[in-house]
């Protein structure tokens, strides 16, 4: 079974970034990317909002592998709002900054 920290692999694989360049995007080191990849840890919200307004990142895919790694461009308007309303109500309800 896919997990999501192979399709976070997957995911820096296919945007052609090392650990190292995936981590510095992120603020975290090539260690914690290491981490990520193994299912040993994972992105706090900061981070999984990041991944998902920056990258293009279909949100089901990523949190359980439903559907395509991107979304397709018809949709990334409505993919960059909802990630935008995520933010919000994780600020509001003081899970991120």
């Amino acid at each position: 079974m896919e997990t999501q920290g192979t399709r976070i692999k997957k995911i820096r694989q296919a945007l052609n970034l090392s650990q190292d360049e995936f981590g510095k995007v992120f603020g975290i080191s090539k260690q914690f990317v290491s981490l990520l990849e193994k299912d040993r840890t994972q992105l706090n919200n900061d981070k999984l909002v990041k991944l998902l307004l920056d990258y293009n990142i279909n949100i089901n895919y990523l949190l359980g592998g439903i559907g395509e790694m991107f979304i397709p461009p018809k949709f990334e308007q409505a993919q960059k709002e909802l990630a935008l309303q995520i933010r919000e109500v994780l600020r509001e309800e003081g899970l991120i900054k």
